[in-house]
């Protein structure tokens, strides 16, 4: 599955955002890998849009998983004064998952009868998320 959320950074922390992100605990490393979050990438607009996308097993999991750590509740405590409206105070559960609308390997996959050059199905297939909690997707808005 792969996820693609955002949030919004306040302008005036962007910079020591930025600096945390570069070099972020190694436990909170080690910790969202155990959890399932992986390919795990965030990117950061000037005006403070910060776009996040990762791919996991099972999205509920993994966020289950990561708020049962002791340091993923340290990291999320350090950094909810660096987000503009941020409901319940954690980056983690203000997420907006966005709904996938298009998917190049996806679709070159349908044309070539379902191979898309050599690429597994089970890797194109695409398993949809729907907001049960926390999350919220661009349709539920």
């Amino acid at each position: 599955m792969r996820v693609c959320f955002t949030l919004q950074v306040a302008p005036e922390h962007l910079d020591e955002y930025r600096r945390r992100h570069a070099a972020v605990w190694p436990d909170m490393l080690t910790a969202l890998r155990d959890a399932g979050w992986h390919d795990y990438s965030l990117f950061l607009r000037d005006d403070g849009l910060l776009v996040g996308y990762f791919t996991t097993d099972d999205l509920d999991a993994a966020v289950a998983a990561m708020d049962a750590t002791d340091v993923n509740r340290r990291w999320q405590a350090e950094m909810a004064p660096f987000f503009a409206d941020l409901p319940g105070g954690r980056a983690d559960q203000g997420m907006r998952v966005l709904d996938e609308v298009f998917n190049l390997d996806r679709q070159l996959g349908r044309l070539a009868g379902g191979s898309a050059g050599g690429r597994s199905a089970t890797r194109l297939h695409h398993q949809e998320h729907r907001d049960e909690g926390e999350y919220e997707t661009d349709q539920q808005r």
